[in-house]
């Protein structure tokens, strides 16, 4: 069954891939399906992170909860590069992304701010995600 599902999205990827992205033939870089593989294992590693730290504030009433949104920037060019960032923070437990605007920044409601600086949130939620989605997608 997996065969035939990666077989079938295989096809599927080849004739419509002009359809759904711009530039098909960077698909077939295979340096891209390696950093895909990393962003598994890094989307992993901080899902599982900020599902340690949501429990802990859960559990324990002492930890503070300082929600809010948070302006941060990307420095993303493609489409898809931006939708995957925001999906990222969105499935990290205590984040969800709010708005994507046009201009590269991104609104993302936070669990606990710790800081309303751009630089500061973009480093401390874009940061982790960016570097290796810019290797995969431009």
């Amino acid at each position: 069954m997996i065969i035939a599902g990666a077989l079938v999205a295989m096809i599927s990827g080849v004739l419509l891939g002009k359809m759904t992205t711009r530039h098909p033939g960077r698909g077939l870089n295979p340096v891209r399906y390696f950093w895909g593989v990393c962003y598994i294992f890094v989307l992993a590693w901080w899902v599982t992170m900020a599902n340690l730290d949501v429990a802990f504030r859960v559990l324990h009433p002492d930890v503070p909860i300082n929600p809010g949104i948070v302006k941060v920037e990307t420095d993303l060019e493609s489409e898809s590069a931006k939708t995957a960032l925001a999906n990222s923070i969105t499935l990290t437990p205590g984040t969800m992304t709010v708005d994507l605007s046009d201009d590269g920044y991104l609104y993302v409601h936070w669990i606990n701010v710790s800081s309303t600086d751009v630089e500061e949130a973009t480093h401390q939620v874009v940061g982790r995600f960016e570097p290796i989605l810019r290797r995969i997608f431009e």
